[in-house]
């Protein structure tokens, strides 16, 4: 479930919620009871492991996965690794 962060328009009240994207947003602040209002807060994205672009695009492997690609091993005009 996402998690929301909310902040009141009377006390400043800053607080995070877990909710269901099917949940109504929230509208009383949990401190004071005034009106809240939703924030738009940074995401918790991150990549880990090796996943593609330790697979072939950075540009130690690269080389490499397009020249195991091609069946003459990247000897023909048309292959990017011809040149």
């Amino acid at each position: 479930m996402p998690l929301y962060e909310y902040q009141c328009k009377s006390c400043n009240n800053t607080f995070e919620l877990r909710q269901k994207f099917s949940d109504a947003p929230a509208s009383i602040c949990p401190t004071c009871g005034g009106e809240v209002q939703k924030l738009i807060s940074q995401s918790g994205f991150a990549l880990k492991g090796q996943g593609w672009y330790g697979d072939g695009y950075n540009s130690g492997g690269a080389k490499q996965a397009v020249a195991a690609a091609c069946p003459s091993g990247g000897s023909c005009a048309g292959c990017p690794s011809a040149s």
